[in-house]
């Protein structure tokens, strides 16, 4: 099975004519369907519905365009890995993350756009638990995940730390504490993510164990809208450090830190073991790694 008649398969099947397809390929209408029959004859069995004029694909067709397009992905990347090794003047890095570890990326994205501005960064908002199974389907070349995969097809590198803090509004009692302990937060309104997260569970867990009530009053889609809520003093909220440093930093929102609930978590970048990452992949993997050692 030649990649030459894999690609003449998926454009006949684009184009339903075999005319039309030949004129893209720039090859005779002839040379076109002997490819075709050559599919045919080496899986044996027929790849197009003859009786049709639009080219409709039979059962057997429509399986075998879909490795077709998987295989042909592949030879893309692979082309363009290669491309890609000159001088990193072009190029695309392809990382998944979710709504927590992105915020791990933003200042390592504009370090590295300031040493490469020509590479472009398409971060693509993933669950972290399919993150690993994106890498490895090839979906993306990177991944930001806050656990170890077990999959050892997947190589981790850690990269950085997070761990849990209290958020408040600076106005709120408890903004003028370094710490607390669960016993004093009985008494306080909790905004509180509404997606199940190993974070959630760990605090609930940590409630009950320490015999203090959770009142969670405020269900919210996403970080964000939950920190807005908090500098509005609807309530207090734990999340993840990260998610929240540039507005502790400024002011925006005081951090306090709970301690019983730190649960420190390691970040790691993940790609395929053994998978040749593009040149662009690799130097923002160095980047991160050198990132790393600064802070």
């Amino acid at each position: 099975m030649e990649i030459y008649e894999l690609e003449v398969l998926k454009i006949v099947a684009e184009e339903k004519s075999f005319s039309r397809a030949a004129k893209i390929l720039n090859r005779t209408q002839p040379a076109v369907s002997q490819a075709i029959r050559r599919l045919e004859d080496e899986i044996g069995e027929k790849l197009f519905d003859r009786s049709s004029k639009d080219g409709t694909l039979t059962d057997a067709g429509e399986v075998l365009l879909d490795y077709a397009a998987k295989m042909l992905n592949l030879r893309r990347a692979a082309r363009n890995a290669v491309r890609e090794l000159k001088a990193l003047h072009r190029g695309k890095i392809t990382l998944s993350a979710n709504e927590h570890t992105v915020f791990y990326l933003l200042p390592l994205i504009d370090e590295f756009q300031r040493t490469h501005p020509f590479i472009k960064i398409d971060v693509k908002r993933g669950v972290a638990s399919r993150i690993p199974k994106e890498i490895m389907a090839r979906e993306v070349e990177l991944g930001v995940i806050s656990f170890k995969p077990k999959d050892r097809s997947v190589k981790a590198v850690a990269v950085s730390t997070d761990e849990l803090v209290l958020i408040a509004a600076p106005g709120h009692p408890l903004a003028k504490h370094k710490t607390v302990s669960i016993r004093e937060l009985g008494t306080e309104r909790f905004i509180a993510h509404n997606a199940p997260s190993p974070y959630r569970q760990q605090v609930i867990e940590k409630f009950e164990k320490h015999r203090t009530e959770l009142n969670i009053a405020i269900e919210m889609p996403s970080l964000e809208a939950i920190k807005r809520l908090v500098e509005m003093g609807a309530g207090v909220a734990l999340v993840p450090r990260l998610t929240a440093k540039a507005e502790i930093k400024s002011g925006q929102l005081a951090g306090v830190s709970v301690n019983e609930m730190k649960f420190a978590r390691r970040l790691h970048i993940v790609h395929r073991r053994g998978g040749v990452l593009s040149q662009a992949a690799n130097e923002f993997l160095e980047t991160a790694k050198k990132h790393s050692a600064a802070t």
